[in-house]
């Protein structure tokens, strides 16, 4: 099967690598619009925020424009909630729920932010500091869901919250220090079946009845996207009508109505950038082998095939229109053999051919589906590759620059000026 372009069209690629350059990342604002408004019609019957995980992709450009649509945020580390707050975020729409607590989190606080405590640790530490408060706790609810083991953040192989049978814990720390949890927070990965949505919201649910004192409930992220035209997307209405159904019987049941919050990342902006690359050579190691395409770039700016062996929809658009196609393998411009960009699905450690329009020196190759933990999670400055622009397609069809390319200067800076 021959890939498509997604938002991009070849009079456009070729434009933006005319007034850009290569390698870029461009992004679609009509596209992201589009997903953040499907994203605030999840289903909740007691009220609804929708907190975009800033992780996924930080940049401000985005930051700004989810925030005038009303979404608020989830940060993974004192410096994301900064950087939000830097953007012109109001501290209040922050939510901070991180695996290392901030050395500065009594600022954090001061300022405004909403704090999720993952450990009896953290909480500890934040109930000696500022007894009498109220935050949230994030739970592993004891299962978890991903596309590998990488990605899935819940059950008894991931770190991530007080695991369930510690609640007692959390209860005494509370009371020793007259601190509410006024939040119960689980998040468990990626996935698109109803059932473990239903199956984790009555559990998280469980979890909060042990607490008269929340009034929310969030229940993080996880919304698969379909990158590949194989890959099932995850329908919101559809996963979540029995979340709104288990919230609903527990307000019956219970008299109290719980606010729920969602944090999607990579359902917001994965499909809503591509990585524009130039393809620098076509090499062959023979009838055994493979024909290999060598792009200008590689796991300094997209890390997911090779440490994942994520899919991702690869498109050649060459510079003299032909109908030939050709099987490749494509690979990135680093030293080192694991820069692939066409794993075996699941495996990153196989490589795997690819059919494409038949690639030529100098033709452009578009990486789709690469708008969410590419530009944010890349192996930057490795063999001292700079880091690349990023290209935001206004509503109006006009290129906006919202990151400049890194100079070899900036790379060295800090080894270089005190």
């Amino acid at each position: 099967m021959i890939e498509q372009l997604n938002f991009l069209t070849r009079e456009s690629v070729l434009a933006i690598r005319e007034q850009f350059g290569t390698p870029v990342y461009v992004y679609d604002e009509s596209r992201l619009r589009a997903q953040a408004a499907e994203a605030l019609a999840f289903p909740s019957p007691f009220g609804l925020t929708v907190r975009y995980a800033i992780k996924a992709n930080p940049n401000a450009a985005f930051l700004r424009i989810l925030d005038q649509l009303g979404l608020h945020f989830d940060a993974s580390s004192g410096f994301e909630a900064w950087r939000a707050m830097k953007a012109g975020v109001a501290a209040d729409k922050i939510s901070l729920s991180a695996q290392e607590m901030p050395d500065d989190f009594l600022a954090l606080a001061e300022a405004g932010i909403r704090f999720v405590a993952t450990s009896s640790r953290q909480l500890e530490t934040w109930g000696r500091s500022l007894p009498g408060t109220s935050l949230a706790v994030r739970f592993n609810p004891g299962v978890g869901s991903g596309g590998t083991n990488r990605t899935n953040v819940g059950g008894p192989h991931a770190s991530f919250g007080v695991w369930h049978e510690q609640l007692g814990d959390i209860k005494k720390i509370a009371e020793q220090h007259q601190l509410t949890i006024d939040r119960v927070h689980t998040h468990i990965g990626s996935g698109t079946d109803p059932e473990v949505w239903s199956r984790v919201a009555k559990l998280s649910l469980a979890l909060v009845e042990q607490f008269e004192s929340v009034t929310q409930i969030d229940l993080g992220g996880g919304y698969k996207v379909a990158r590949m035209a194989d890959e099932v997307a995850t329908d919101l209405q559809s996963i979540g009508a029995p979340v709104h159904a288990a919230i609903r019987e527990f307000a019956e049941r219970t008299g109290r109505e719980l606010h729920l919050e969602i944090e999607p990342g990579t359902f917001m902006v994965a499909n809503v950038g591509s990585l524009v690359t130039e393809v620098h050579d076509v090499v062959s190691t023979g009838t055994e082998g493979h024909e290999f395409i060598r792009t200008d770039a590689g796991l300094t700016d997209i890390l997911r095939p090779a440490m994942y062996g994520a899919q991702h929809p690869i498109v050649v658009v060459p510079v003299m229109p032909t109908e030939e196609v050709a099987d490749y393998v494509v690979v990135g411009h680093c030293c080192e053999t694991g820069d692939i960009m066409t794993p075996a699905p699941g495996d990153p450690e196989a490589v795997a051919d690819r059919r494409t329009t038949k690639a030529t020196p100098g033709d452009v190759l578009v990486i789709e589906g690469a708008g969410a933990y590419c530009s944010s999670m890349a192996a930057s400055n490795y063999n001292s590759f700079p880091i690349v622009p990023e290209v935001l397609i206004r509503n109006d069809g006009t290129f906006e620059q919202i990151r400049r390319r890194q100079t070899l200067d900036e790379v060295i800076w800090l080894e270089t000026n005190d």
